[in-house]
């Protein structure tokens, strides 16, 4: 849908007319002209084919807009291989990053959803994320923070979610990952934008804001979190990016360029603390 690098509704691909002045992405009007021609087109696939209910019906508050689109949007994704983790990622969601309900509401065209979708491939990916710590830990990996020792244990004496999408026992893989989602304190996520490991853990949870969450707000990360797990792996990909940020900050002015060379010290120290206190398997992890 969009070249390398490209924005996903790029001026330059999407609108030839006005590509020599307009950079980025499309602008209000012209995705409100191509928001008209899908309709447009959709409605008269769906009276070829025969399907009445599958029309789109018209607005009452007048023309469809971007916030209408972003569902349909969203429930295209949804339905992508490894779409539900796209679907996370465009929209800062997920169930590491987003409560069932929410997916729900983003990919969905029935009252059912596609939360029991997020409820199994979420269970599969924190299982997934409890395994690699555990193998990695036993490799001479070293791991920090605050639930670096409660994040071994959950890891290697709870108990684990294995199973995948199987139409004839989906019900069943599906309570068994709600489940699996439901112990507090037990359930590992992986953040690899903020680099590090979530043990959520309601009562010490920085991410809430005071909200009843089941699952960490993963693009809400706190520094300084009671949950916060780290390894050796994402304490050098933290200075592998405050690299970045310093060769970024002799590009800029100098009040964003400060900047980047402040958050490129804060990465850095997030490093230093991680070698200072980080364990390993010549020590009882428990």
């Amino acid at each position: 849908m969009a070249a390398d690098g490209a924005l996903l509704f790029d001026a330059a691909a999407h609108d030839p007319f006005r590509a020599r002045t307009r950079s980025g992405s499309l602008g209000s009007s012209a995705i409100r002209n191509r928001i008209d021609d899908l309709v447009t087109w959709a409605n008269t696939e769906a009276s070829r084919h025969g399907l009445p209910g599958q029309t789109i019906p018209a607005d009452p508050h007048g023309r469809i807009g971007t916030a209408r689109f972003r569902r349909t949007l969203a429930w295209h994704i949804a339905r992508r291989p490894g779409g539900l983790v796209a679907l996370a990622i465009q929209y800062g969601h997920l169930r590491t990053a987003l409560d069932t309900d929410e997916a729900g509401r983003y990919g969905t065209r029935s009252r059912g959803g596609i939360h029991r979708l997020v409820d199994i491939e979420t269970a599969l990916a924190t299982a997934d994320t409890a395994a690699d710590l555990t193998e990695r830990f036993h490799d001479g990996e070293g791991i920090s923070g605050p639930a670096a020792r409660q994040a071994l244990l959950r890891a290697t004496t709870g108990p684990l979610f294995q199973g995948g999408l199987v139409k004839r026992d989906f019900p069943v893989k599906h309570e068994l990952a709600r489940r699996h989602l439901a112990r507090d304190g037990g359930v590992l996520y992986d953040n690899p934008h903020a680099l590090l490991l979530c043990l959520y853990r309601r009562d010490r949870a920085l991410c809430r804001n005071d909200e009843q969450l089941t699952a960490p707000v993963l693009d809400r990360c706190v520094p300084g979190c009671g949950n916060v797990v780290r390894t050796d792996q994402q304490a050098a990909a933290l200075r592998q990016r405050a690299e970045q940020l310093e060769r970024k900050a002799g590009l800029f002015p100098e009040p964003i360029g400060e900047r980047l060379h402040v958050n490129a010290t804060r990465l850095r120290t997030w490093a230093d603390d991680h070698d200072r206190t980080r364990i390993t398997t010549e020590e009882n992890p428990t």
